[in-house]
């Protein structure tokens, strides 16, 4: 089994800026894909970013993709997602998941889940 722990959330200002980490561990696939969702109070749970381990596929969303990054870290099987610039919006628990079909960009595709990390950004 796939064990996922983020972490890095904490409360900031506005314009701040925050790196999330998310490290894989257990018997991880050969081909899979991390991505982080994030779950704002009272709203839908949504993709943020996705990084396919073989690199051949990235994806942030639009509406964060001028501030927000996703890569690999020099460990193993760690994910990072550096987050500049940020707004009250960006408010919400973040969750890093694994896709063992290394592809999905939807929480459905995502079969493993961390305890998510709190991001509360003030103004």
């Amino acid at each position: 089994q796939v064990q996922l722990v983020e972490s890095g959330g904490r409360l900031v200002q506005a314009g701040d800026s925050l790196r999330l980490s998310c490290t894989a561990s257990g018997r991880t696939p050969s081909s899979y894909s991390m991505g982080w969702f994030r779950q704002a109070p009272g709203k839908e749970r949504e993709l943020v970013a996705v990084l396919s381990w073989s690199g051949g596929f990235v994806y942030v969303e639009s509406s964060v993709q001028d501030r927000f990054t996703i890569s690999r870290s020099h460990a193993k099987d760690t994910v990072l997602l550096q987050m500049n610039s940020l707004k009250p919006e960006d408010t919400a628990v973040y969750y890093c998941a694994l896709d063992p079909e290394d592809v999905g960009l939807a929480a459905d595709d995502y079969d493993y889940w961390g305890q998510g990390t709190r991001v509360t950004v003030s103004s």
